[in-house]
C-alpha cells in the first residue's frame, strides 16, 4: 500500500541514491583510463596561449564577417583533432587559442590559411642559398610597416607574366626566408615557389583547380605493397573539381602537376595516367601527425584571412597548481562557514545538511570526471567559481525545507508528523527556485564566451544536482529522524525553541476547544 501524501519510504529513496553512486563511480574507476580526476583548464594546469594578428592583402582592417568565419574553421580544427577543452576567442583583430596541458604545439599550426590549389609545372630547379638581402622576402624583415611593400614586390617579381621576369625570379628566389606571398598569392598569374622542405624552386601555371573544390581528405598509412613507402594524404572531389582534375590529368599525362599550399609546394607528382574517379592522393615527407594535420586542415576549409602568429605564450604549471590550490581553499572555506552555520543553528538538521553536501560534492565530483573523459570538458577557475556559488543554493535548499518543518512544528505538530507537510510545502518553492538558477545558468551558457561558459555549466549542472540530493538523501534522512526516539528529542533536533512554542499552541487550541464546548 502506497504511504500517505507527503509522507514516503525512506529506506528505498536512500537505496536508489546509493546505486546511483555506485554505478557513477564504477564509470570512474572502471571506464575510460581509470584515472579518478577531473579534466583542467589552462588556468589550473598550465598550457599554450596563441594570439594570432589577421592580415588582409590590401592592408585594410579585416571585416568582422571574415573574423568570425575564421574563427569558426579554427574552432572546427581544434574540435576535429581532438584538442579537448580548447577555446578560440575574438580580442579585436586577433584570434586567441587556449590549449591547456600538451597540443601547444598543434595550436601553433591551426592559424594557417590552408589554402590548397593546383597549378601546372612549368619549370623545376634545385634550391640553392643566394646572398643575403637579394631576395624579396628580405623586406619582410625589416619591420610591420613594410609589409605590405614586401608583398607588392614579391607579386612584382614572383607573379609575373614575363618570362624573363620569371626566370629572374627563379635565379634570385631565397627558400629559407619568410615568404610574403604566404596567403596573399594571386590565384589567377603564374607563380615562383618553393617546395615546403625548401630543396626545390618551381616555376607554376596559374591556378587550375581551387581547394574549395575538395570534398574530403584523410591521412592514409604507408603500404609498401601498393608502392606508398610513407604517409599520404587522400582526396576526394566535389563533382565540379573531380570533372576538372579528370580532364586536366587526361590532357596532362608525362606533366607534373603541384599541390600548392600556402604559396609551398607540397607535393609534385609525374601524372602517370588519366584519373577518372575524382580524387588524388598527396606524397611528401610525412608522418602521422603531420599527415593527419594537413588532412583535418584541409577537410574543415581555408581561412578566408592570413594570419602572424604575434605570440604564443606558455601559460606554467605550477602557476595552475597555485590557482587550483587558492580555488580549492575558497570554496573549503564557504563549505565550513555553511557547516557551521548549519550547525549552530539547526543541530541534528544541520549535521544532516552537511552530510547532505559532501554526498553532493562526492557526486559533482565523479559528474566531472565522466564529463572530461566523454566529452572533454575541463574544469577552470571559474567553474570552480560556479560550484562555490552553488554550494549557497544548494543549503538554501535545505534551509526551506527546515523552515517549513518549523512552521509546521509552531503550529502545534509534531516533528513526526510534521515532515510530510513541510516536504509538500517546501518541495513547490525548492524547485521553483532551482529552476530560476539553472535557466539564468543555461540563458548564460548560451550568450557567454570563454571562461563564462565554465562557470554557467558548473552552475547548471549543480543545481541539478542538488535537486537529486534534496529528494534522495535530505528527505529521506530528515524522515528517518523524525521516526527515531533519540533523533527526535528537541535538545537533539535542535526544535526545542519551536517545539514548546508547538506545545503552546496545542494547549490554546485545547482550552478554546474545551471552553466553546464548555
Amino acid at each position: 500500500m502506497a504511504p500517505p501524501a507527503g509522507q514516503i519510504r525512506p529506506g528505498r529513496y536512500l537505496a536508489i541514491f546509493a546505486l546511483i553512486v555506485v554505478g557513477l563511480y564504477a564509470l570512474v574507476f572502471f571506464t575510460g583510463d581509470g584515472k579518478p580526476t577531473p579534466k583542467l583548464g589552462i588556468d589550473l594546469q598550465g598550457g599554450t596561449r596563441v594570439t594570432l594578428t589577421a592580415r588582409t592583402p590590401d592592408g585594410q582592417p579585416p571585416t568582422n564577417e571574415a573574423l568570425n568565419q575564421a574563427r569558426q574553421i579554427i574552432e572546427t580544427r581544434v574540435n576535429g583533432m581532438g584538442i579537448s577543452g580548447s577555446e578560440v576567442t575574438r580580442d579585436g583583430n586577433n584570434l586567441v587559442i587556449t590549449v591547456p596541458g600538451e597540443g601547444g604545439e598543434e595550436a601553433k599550426q591551426l592559424g594557417q590559411t590552408a589554402e590548397l590549389n593546383f597549378r601546372k609545372v612549368v619549370n623545376a630547379v634545385p634550391a640553392a642559398q643566394p646572398p643575403a638581402g637579394t631576395t624579396p622576402q628580405a623586406a619582410q624583415q625589416q619591420g610591420p610597416g613594410d609589409q605590405q611593400k614586401a608583398i607588392d614586390e614579391a607579386k612584382a617579381l614572383r607573379q609575373s607574366t614575363d618570362p624573363n621576369v620569371q626566370l629572374q625570379a627563379l635565379q634570385t628566389l631565397n627558400c629559407t626566408a619568410d615568404d610574403p606571398l604566404r596567403g596573399n598569392d594571386d590565384p589567377k598569374l603564374p607563380l615562383v615557389t618553393c617546395d615546403r622542405e625548401g630543396q626545390q624552386k618551381y616555376l607554376l601555371e596559374p591556378v587550375f583547380l581551387p581547394g574549395k573544390e575538395i570534398a574530403n581528405s584523410q591521412a592514409v598509412p604507408p603500404n609498401p605493397q601498393a608502392g606508398q613507402p610513407g604517409w599520404t594524404v587522400s582526396l576526394d572531389f566535389k563533382s565540379e573539381g573531380a570533372k576538372v582534375w579528370a580532364d586536366f590529368t587526361s590532357a596532362n599525362v608525362g606533366q607534373q602537376a603541384a599541390f600548392v599550399l600556402d604559396t609551398e609546394v607540397v607535393s609534385a607528382p609525374q601524372i602517370q595516367t588519366a584519373l577518372l574517379g575524382g580524387n588524388a592522393s598527396i606524397n611528401g615527407q610525412f608522418n602521422q601527425e603531420t599527415a593527419t594535420d594537413l588532412a583535418n586542415i584541409l577537410k574543415y576549409g581555408s581561412l578566408p584571412l592570413a594570419f602572424d602568429q604575434s605570440e604564443a605564450e606558455t601559460v606554467s604549471a605550477t602557476l595552475g597548481v597555485a590557482s587550483l590550490e587558492a580555488g580549492l581553499i575558497a570554496g573549503g572555506i564557504g563549505l565550513i562557514l555553511v557547516a557551521v552555520y548549519c550547525l549552530l543553528y539547526y543541530r541534528l538538521l544541520g549535521i544532516l545538511t552537511v552530510l547532505s553536501l559532501v554526498l553532493s560534492g562526492g557526486v559533482v565530483y565523479g559528474v566531472l570526471v565522466l564529463l572530461g573523459r566523454w566529452v572533454g570538458f575541463t574544469l577552470d577557475l571559474a567553474g570552480i567559481a560556479g560550484f562555490i556559488v552553488a554550494i549557497g543554493i544548494t543549503a538554501d535548499s535545505f534551509i526551506v525545507f527546515f523552515e517549513r518543518l518549523k512552521d509546521e512544528i509552531r503550529e502545534g505538530r509534531t516533528f513526526r508528523s510534521a515532515v510530510p507537510r513541510a516536504w509538500t510545502r517546501a518541495r513547490r518553492t525548492i524547485l521553483s527556485a532551482d529552476a530560476v538558477s539553472f535557466l539564468a545558468a543555461a540563458v548564460l551558457y548560451v550568450l557567454a564566451v570563454g571562461q563564462v561558459k565554465g562557470f554557467a555549466f558548473t552552475l547548471g549542472m549543480s543545481t541539478v544536482l542538488d535537486l537529486v540530493v534534496v529528494f534522495l538523501v535530505t528527505h529521506p534522512l530528515v524522515a528517518i529522524a523524525s521516526k527515531n526516539k533519540f533523533l527526535s528529542k528537541p535538545s537533539v533536533s535542535g526544535l526545542g525553541a519551536v517545539q514548546r512554542l508547538g506545545d503552546q499552541t496545542r494547549a490554546a487550541r485545547k482550552a478554546a476547544t474545551t471552553a466553546k464546548e464548555a
